[in-house]
């Protein structure tokens, strides 16, 4: 007899039910979040059960590394694409780790990547990365604003995280007009600190990872959006199509029609937010690096009206580039990703001068 366990993973408990093949429950039971207790009521089943499958929550970590270093074979459940169990008015969390073990059963499973354990934590380390540096930011242009109200002069980011402590007293008269400004400063500088010593941990570690020199031949992707592209995607095997990786990316849109007419968006947001993030720092230093590029933003700029649909469709295309680069393990292509567009060349500095151009004053003193 086969049986099949779902585990409704929580934040203190694990809700644990086991099914037969006649989709009988045998076992029905809600324990603390305590790996050898889940552990030992699974044990009994170990040579029957055909899997466990645990829901991708926040919290999923040491649950499906305890369980698959004890010898289950486990299954991460992808929840955007799981539907509630039809016909039912009212569910519990029994319910639903019933219908996870039923999905299980019926091979009808949506499944997540188990991301390798040994690749996470530098994963992990670069997303800490992007957090620091949103929060620097914020840090920033809280200071910006402040030094624009009280002097009526704009000051870029990197002028700001030079002025020390003595100027900000000079410019602030105001005791507590001081101490906000001095308060900002200081968390720039903690910031800067943290934040470089993340890049340096990453980058060490960056010659054993096997997309990252090839990433880093595309225009606009540098060490750590080669990193952050590489890491985050993973095995890029476990993407059967081009367009697959492309919507993991957040790359594709999600309109819905129905008879020639929208009918709303759906899963706008599935998909990896540090892919998309990745993805868009890349287009927008790309346009001041590749004309073709450029070429290419400036064409969907135009059909668009819009700048943001123009950046992401260049987003879409250099993840698009960067699928055939991690799986081929070929260096970056440019003419193969832009053969459609055409740039306009200029003359250069090196082209004789057209009679009666130039400068006035020139001509006259010569």
């Amino acid at each position: 007899m086969k049986h099949y366990a779902g585990l409704d993973l929580h934040s203190n408990n694990t809700v644990i039910v086991i099914i037969n093949e006649e989709e009988e429950r045998v076992l029905k039971r809600k324990v603390s979040n305590d790996l050898s207790l889940i552990v030992e009521l699974l044990s009994p089943f170990k040579e029957s059960l055909e899997g466990v499958v645990v829901e991708s929550t926040y919290n999923w970590y040491w649950l499906v590394d305890g369980l698959m270093e004890s010898g289950f074979k486990v299954h991460l459940a992808h929840p955007g694409h799981i539907e509630g169990p039809r016909g039912k008015k009212h569910t519990n969390d029994y319910d639903d780790s019933f219908h996870l073990a039923h999905l299980l059963r019926m091979n009808n499973l949506p499944q997540g990547y188990i991301y390798p354990k040994a690749s996470r934590g530098l994963r992990d380390l670069l997303r800490k990365r992007s957090i620091l540096v949103r929060k620097r930011t914020s840090f920033v242009l809280s200071l910006g604003s402040l030094y624009n109200r009280y002097t009526g002069v704009y000051m870029e980011g990197k002028q700001l995280e030079k002025l020390t402590v003595a100027q900000l007293q000079e410019i602030f008269k105001d005791e507590t007009t001081y101490i906000s400004a001095r308060s900002s400063l200081q968390c720039i500088k903690f910031l800067n600190t943290q934040i470089s010593q993340v890049e340096k941990i990453v980058l060490m570690v960056h010659q054993s990872d096997p997309y990252y020199q090839r990433l880093q031949t595309v225009h606009g992707i540098g060490k750590i959006l080669a990193l952050t592209i590489s890491l985050e995607t993973g095995d890029i095997r476990r993407f059967a199509h081009r367009g697959d990786f492309v919507s993991y990316c957040r790359g594709t849109g999600s309109r819905q029609t129905s008879n020639g007419k929208k009918k709303g968006e759906k899963n706008r947001k599935s998909g990896n937010a540090y892919l998309a993030w990745a993805f868009v720092e890349a287009a927008n230093f790309s346009i001041g690096k590749c004309p073709y590029a450029k070429a290419f933003y400036e064409k969907k700029r135009k059909q668009s009206k819009l700048n943001v649909v123009a950046t992401k469709a260049l987003a879409s295309k250099l993840a698009r580039a960067c699928y055939y680069i991690m799986k081929n393990d070929v260096d970056y292509d440019v003419n193969r990703i832009f053969n459609n567009i055409k740039i306009k060349t200029d003359k250069g500095c090196g082209s004789k001068p057209k009679k009666g151009t130039g400068s006035k004053a020139k001509r006259l003193n010569g």
